[in-house]
This record gives C-alpha cells, sequence and structure tokens, in this order.
C-alpha cells in the first residue's frame, strides 16, 4: 500500500539550469524571511567539498553518502554530473508542521517530490541564453564543451507543469528576488488560508 503524501506543508523545489542564480535567489530570500516561523530552508548533502565560489553546503565522499542513503538519511536524493546531492530527511518535520521547505533541486526529482509531498509549487529559474553563456565563462568551472551542454539543457525548460512558477534572473538580481520572496511568502499564506479554513469547517461539522 502506497503511504499518503505527507503534509499539510509546502515543498517549494527550486529548478533551473547551473548558472542561473538559483543559490543567489534562495540566499536573498533566506535573509528576508530566515528570522520568521514557518519557512526552511534546506542546506544539502553533496560529495564536493565546499568552495568560497560555489553552494555553501554539507559534504560527504561517495562511501558515507551512500550509507547515509541506505540508512533513510535524505528525504530526497539524486545524481548528476558525478556528484550525489541529498536533502536531509529532517525537512519533513517542518512539512509535517505545516511551514514552507525550500530546496534547490534537480529537475528529474519533482515527480518523487510530488509523490512524497502533498503540497508542491516548482519555482524555475531562468535566465537568457546570452546571460547563461556569460556567467558560466565569467566562474570558469566549465569548459566551452560543457557551457554548450548546459546551454542545450536550459533550452529543455520549454515544457513546464501548469503550476511552476518561473522567474527570470536575467537582469537585476534584486528584482528576481523579490519576485522569488513574493512566491515563497504567498506559499505559506495561502497554505495558512486553506488549513485555517479546513479547522472553522470541522469545528462546525455536526457531531
Amino acid at each position: 500500500m502506497n503511504e499518503e503524501p505527507l503534509g499539510p506543508g509546502v515543498f517549494i523545489p527550486v529548478i533551473g539550469p547551473s548558472g542561473a542564480g538559483k543559490d543567489s535567489l534562495i540566499a536573498r530570500a533566506r535573509q528576508h524571511l530566515d528570522s520568521r516561523p514557518g519557512f526552511l530552508f534546506a542546506r544539502r548533502i553533496v560529495t564536493r567539498p565546499s568552495s568560497p565560489d560555489a553552494e555553501d553546503h554539507d559534504t560527504l565522499d561517495t562511501a558515507s553518502f551512500a550509507e547515509a542513503e541506505a540508512a533513510g538519511a535524505f528525504a530526497l536524493a539524486w545524481r548528476s554530473h558525478g556528484l550525489s546531492y541529498g536533502i536531509p530527511v529532517s525537512i519533513d518535520k517542518t512539512i509535517l508542521d505545516g511551514g514552507v521547505v525550500v530546496a534547490n533541486v534537480s529537475r528529474g526529482v519533482v515527480a518523487a517530490i510530488r509523490q512524497r509531498y502533498r503540497n508542491t509549487l516548482p519555482v524555475l529559474i531562468t535566465v537568457s541564453r546570452d546571460v547563461l553563456a556569460a556567467r558560466l565563462a565569467t566562474r570558469g568551472r566549465e569548459t566551452a564543451d560543457e557551457i554548450a551542454s548546459r546551454i542545450r539543457r536550459n533550452d529543455e525548460y520549454g515544457t513546464l507543469d501548469a503550476d511552476c512558477h518561473v522567474v527570470d534572473n536575467s537582469g537585476a538580481l534584486d528584482e528576481a528576488a523579490a519576485q522569488f520572496t513574493q512566491i515563497i511568502e504567498t506559499a505559506r499564506e495561502r497554505d495558512l488560508l486553506v488549513r485555517g479554513g479546513k479547522r472553522n469547517r470541522e469545528a462546525g461539522a455536526p457531531a
């Protein structure tokens, strides 16, 4: 028998090509919302050493990651570009408590997120081809062929689910960050309204 998806909170998977600025937008939203209850910005576990020039994450070696995954330490886990990524299972408590979890994930795990969590609200961070190419070249982590491959993958984000919000981060970071943060805040407010209405209906129901 399949287990019921976890709720009543909302999981916001943040997807988009490398170089689109997902980490920057998540950092801005965290600065704005971290002091308020009900919001959790999930910290990823990656089989890659931390670097000042990259995402702030926790690190495990490949063997330790596999052991943690087998022990059920991750709510979600996936592989990409030779690395393993995990989201700690501790996020489930925030979902069960009715909060909002925001996580940078691979597009390929969105279906698994929908199966695990009752309420999901994907957000795609997009960027123009020219801006993406310039950002990837500036950070110097990819070869020319790898940059071309990432740009092609960016073009593949054209087919989206109807409930996916899109944030264009081609221009000023402040503008995209404000839009992204508003999406997260609205998800929280809408969830509280829905659960409040449900409690009111239950309270008014005949015994």
